[in-house]
């Protein structure tokens, strides 16, 4: 499919809904960076994970791919009614110029943080001393020598319950939702608006890690709408099912790569 029909589609569409998956996390790139994928590896294997997203902060650059290619989008689809839901943890997602009050981030990232326990504390804003400490700790990662066990690092305490404060994401084992469910209300309510309109659904590298958040109710809504249009594009997921498939096509292309040369 051509640059050109997709960019027809948004055209004539009454309403667009844009799902932004794990490829934004920006993995297939940051994994060449140095000294990435050593302290990804620690990360994951410890009770640390949560400081996963500010690590891929930290090897993004502020100009990064991700940045330019959704500002991109954002400017192809500024004049339409659309809303946005990413389940990736890049904030660099949030940065973009998406219109006020149309984007969802269900999976949180690294500009707040949380009581460890998900007591009643509520959410608290990650300060420059919290990012310096992030930047250290990350720079002691590389160290062969450092002892993650003996040497944890420090967000501050809750003012509730005095337990260590973490970054409020997916990979904080309590993790604390109410960052987001406010929008999440928001955007539940604009998809009920969205039945028998023509509607634009664009899937945009969401793979399995969270299906019931953009895959699996993206695909309920262009079955109920007659009106809908599906695109899906994954570098391995693609496939849609034998339900969608004359209402979808399948882009098997990296949807960082596939924005880039779109836009």
């Amino acid at each position: 499919m051509s640059g050109n029909d997709i960019l027809k589609q948004i055209r004539e569409a009454e309403m667009i809904l844009v799902g932004i998956g794990e490829e934004f996390d920006n993995i297939k790139a940051l994994k060449y960076k140095s000294g990435y994928s050593y302290c990804r590896e620690k990360l994951d294997s410890s009770e640390e994970a949560w400081l996963i997203p500010a690590l891929n902060m930290i090897y993004e650059k502020e100009e990064s791919v991700v940045y330019k290619v959704l500002n991109k989008l954002a400017e192809l689809i500024a004049d339409k009614n659309y809303f946005v839901v990413s389940v990736s943890t890049n904030e660099m997602v949030r940065r973009v110029r998406w219109r006020e009050n149309r984007l969802v981030m269900p999976c949180g990232g690294s500009l707040m943080k949380q009581c460890i326990h998900n007591c009643a504390s509520g959410l608290l804003e990650v300060t420059e001393s919290d990012w310096k400490a992030i930047y250290d700790y990350k720079n002691k990662l590389l160290d062969e020598n450092f002892s993650q066990e003996e040497n944890k690092i420090s967000l501050g305490v809750c003012p509730e319950c005095g337990s260590p404060l973490v970054l409020n994401n997916i990979y904080t084992e309590k993790y604390d939702e109410n960052g987001y469910l406010g929008q999440w209300q928001l955007y539940t309510k604009w998809l009920q608006g969205t039945l028998n309109r023509k509607l634009l659904v664009l899937e945009l590298g969401v793979g399995m890690q969270c299906p019931s958040v953009i895959r699996w109710p993206f695909e309920k809504v262009v079955f109920f709408n007659q009106k809908a249009s599906f695109y899906r594009v994954n570098e391995t997921l693609y496939q849609l099912s034998e339900e969608l498939r004359e209402k979808g096509i399948s882009i098997s292309q990296n949807a960082i790569d596939w924005l880039e040369f779109l836009c």
